[in-house]
């Protein structure tokens, strides 16, 4: 049984998030979506909601769990019996710091390995902060993001 995590801080949870998620779901034997309680980040939305968005719209995919966490990611997926951390790649310019992250876990557990996965082309582009800040300026964000997340971001702009 592989089981991998992928973590995040979700704020919010994207399509390309999902679609990265889904992919993933057909590798490994369970994929542990590891909300990341960083208040260095400043999230828009609470830490509790953000698991909760997850939840919700991951429910389908049967072998996924969404767990919060806060602390070192290695010691998190030590107590999940966990071999593999999952990261997105969208784009080229995301590559170095994602191998600057890998290396220093692989350092710290060497017997954890780090495998990358693109989104479809469709979301290669979708960040986050990008939702965000189309959704706070007024803009149409249901091309990004479910539905739940459209209804709760209207909240906040």
């Amino acid at each position: 049984m592989t089981i991998a995590v992928y973590p995040g801080t979700f704020d919010p949870i994207t399509f390309g998030h999902s679609n990265i998620i889904m992919r993933a779901s057909s590798l490994f034997s369970k994929v542990v979506v590891a909300v990341f309680d960083n208040q260095k980040k400043q999230p828009l939305l609470p830490f509790h909601t953000r698991i909760e968005l997850a939840t919700n719209i991951l429910t389908n995919i049967k072998n996924v769990e969404v767990v919060g966490f806060q602390g070192l990611l290695i010691d998190f997926v030590r107590q999940n019996g966990a071999k593999v951390i999952l990261r997105g790649l969208r784009a080229v310019s995301d590559f170095e710091y994602e191998f600057q992250l890998s290396s220093a876990n692989r350092q710290l557990a060497n017997d954890v390995n780090t495998v990358f996965l693109t989104p479809d082309e469709k979301f290669s582009f979708i960040s986050s902060s990008l939702v965000k800040e189309i959704a706070s300026l007024g803009g149409d964000i249901s091309k990004f993001v479910d539905p739940m997340v459209v209804k709760l971001l209207g909240q906040y702009s």
